[in-house]
């Protein structure tokens, strides 16, 4: 506080809300966990489920690598280091992925979900697709 008045100075107003870490708390004592279920991180009790521990061994499935090879390829053949998210989008469509399930993410009222068929086209273009080699 400040000393001629009542009011919180300007350096009291930016510490607030903030643990001190030497009053031995732990901030992640107080965090709740993602409602969205994409939380990875790991705490007592998590374990890392087998496709990302074996994918940050250096291991990868069928389904990693097929993607793996999947980007490199758009990469490559659109000269882009780095695609955008439409980009990976398209080259999850045309490795043949389709909305097929109802979501298990909770993303919050603004995203609607949806389901389509199985056969669906991948209703992105044919001309960017990565040629064969």
């Amino acid at each position: 506080m400040n000393q001629h008045n009542d009011s919180p100075s300007p350096q009291d107003a930016k510490h607030e809300g903030v643990v001190d870490r030497r009053g031995g708390l732990d901030r992640r004592d107080f965090q709740t966990p993602s409602p969205t279920n994409l939380e990875r991180r790991r705490g007592p009790g998590r374990r890392l489920t087998d496709f990302i521990k074996t994918a940050e061994e250096g291991e990868m499935n069928r389904e990693q690598y097929l993607f793996l090879l999947a980007i490199e390829a758009f990469k490559r053949v659109n000269q882009k280091a780095f695609p955008s998210w439409t980009d990976v989008l398209e080259v999850v469509r045309k490795l043949g992925y389709r909305k097929t399930m109802a979501s298990e993410l909770n993303l919050g009222p603004r995203a609607q979900d949806w389901t389509e068929r199985a056969d669906a086209d991948s209703a992105v273009s044919k001309a960017s697709a990565p040629s064969e080699e």
